[in-house]
């Protein structure tokens, strides 16, 4: 690594490259098809734009073996800025556009982000683990994952903040084309600027412990069945997935209709709130509180260690849902008074600055262990096949959400959201974070990886 080329410049520009085309995808896109129209059902059925999320396993190890990862990720993001642009177009011309099939062309452009931003993800995942040292890793964690939230500061705060503001003027389509309009050139940016910075990996793309002068070239159908294979031949793996898989359920419901909650007017037993407050409400405010409860859980489990932490954190996390159960069952219980103002508004800054600080402790605790279930020689590889889970974890009930609320309204739906949560957090019982610390186990890495502050809170 050349030492003309500072991390502490290119870590930050890489990891906000990495989250603002996931916001886009996964938290922008909802509001706004809800502003034009959309139903609650619909919008969770969305989640399963997510698929490449859940399946960027499948690839990635040829993002191990093809090519560089520095190659992968300048590519990556010029098609990224090519395909935001696309959404923007699709914006703009929404008004003139049959809904159906405006619908239809901004989920394939979506869809689209979406697998480029899965390959981008686990490049630059891959990138981190192969040009920094050990202790640079350690250090840079919080960095990263600072920067991955600014990006959603930066598209669910700022940008649907000003869709909102522009569309009191102009149109919604209008305000939604200028707002991903700006993102896509935020990624080109990013793109030439990365072409130009980032330095190239020390290490050869694929390096085998049996020949690390990398001489021998294994055949590409093992190596890759080799990359995802050793993933699950790693002690107490059952309890391990079913884990990755079921931590998030409850969230996964309540946060894919959370935002239709307070969207919705309050004849559909919604708060209306307006789109711009939508803006500064999940974007600005929410994200602040998350990145908070990330470095305070972060600091707990650095301090004192995963074992100690993990099942606290898990339980505040989760048991913050009801928060939103008690606004949709009570809404008359939070109303303030005041000149042009929601009156459930100040409730809403309240209860959901809470609930993200909580799920940014509970997802410390969460990302940290996920980082003990990877294996030096697969690295990109392997943390793709976890997340991947986790995005799978995630897409099912998102998907589901809108039926539920349907069936159940508001009030209900967030309640069992909160019920939906209870196996997760039983699961952490039978991970092996409760054996002996040894070397080469979860257990022993979590021990490790905590306390030489290896912790974040991404959520991907």
């Amino acid at each position: 690594m050349s030492d003309a080329k500072k991390p502490g410049i290119y870590i930050p520009t890489l990891y906000f490259a990495e989250g603002l085309p996931y916001t886009i995808v996964m938290m922008m896109s909802g509001i706004f098809f809800k502003s034009l129209g959309a139903d609650n059902v619909f919008i969770g059925l969305t989640s399963f734009i997510a698929w490449p999320w859940t399946l960027k396993f499948a690839w990635a190890p040829f993002v191990d073996f093809y090519a560089t990862k520095r190659s992968w990720i300048v590519v990556a993001q010029f098609v990224l800025a090519v395909t935001v642009a696309g959404i923007a177009g699709v914006s703009f011309l929404s008004d003139a556009m049959d809904f159906n099939k405006m619908v239809g062309v901004a989920v394939a452009v979506l869809v689209l982000i979406a697998f480029a931003s899965a390959t981008h993800d686990v490049a630059i995942d891959g990138y981190y683990l192969d040009v920094l040292n050990d202790e640079q890793k350690a250090f840079f964690v919080g960095v990263r994952n600072t920067a991955y939230k600014i990006a959603w500061l930066f598209g669910s705060g700022a940008m649907v903040f000003l869709a909102g503001k522009i569309a009191e003027s102009r149109s919604i389509g209008f305000g939604w084309g200028v707002a991903f309009g700006i993102c896509a050139v935020a990624m080109l940016a990013a793109a030439v600027f990365h072409s130009w910075y980032l330095p190239k990996s020390a290490k050869p793309v694929y390096v085998s412990e049996a020949d690390p002068n990398n001489l021998v070239k294994p055949d590409g159908g093992k190596r890759f069945f080799s990359a995802i294979g050793t993933y699950f031949v790693q002690p107490a793996i059952v309890p391990i997935v079913i884990y990755i898989m079921t931590f998030r359920l409850g969230d996964a419901l309540m946060l894919k209709q959370a935002p239709n909650f307070l969207l919705d007017p309050v004849a559909k037993n919604g708060l209306g709130i307006s789109v711009a407050d939508m803006g500064i409400i999940s974007g600005t405010v929410g994200v602040i509180a998350l990145l908070l409860g990330g470095i305070v859980g972060s600091w707990l489990i650095s301090k004192d260690g995963l074992k100690k932490w993990m099942w606290p954190l898990a339980l505040i996390q989760n048991g913050a849902i009801l928060l939103y159960w008690v606004l949709a069952a009570f809404p008359h219980k939070f109303i303030v008074q005041g000149a042009n103002l929601n009156p459930h508004l100040p409730a809403v800054y309240v209860i959901n600055s809470i609930e993200q600080f909580a799920y940014g402790l509970g997802v410390a605790a969460y990302t940290v262990f996920l980082m003990t279930t990877v294996k030096s020689q697969y690295k990109a590889a392997h943390y793709a096949t976890a997340t991947a889970m986790m995005a799978l974890g995630m897409m099912i009930p998102g998907a589901i959400s809108g039926y539920l609320y349907q069936a159940l309204g508001y009030a209900n739906f967030f309640l069992v959201s909160f019920f939906a949560s209870l196996p997760g957090i039983f699961a952490i019982f039978f991970l092996p974070i409760w054996r002996d610390n040894n070397e080469g186990t979860a257990g022993g890495q979590a021990h490790g990886i905590s306390k030489a502050g290896q912790v974040g809170s991404e959520s991907k």
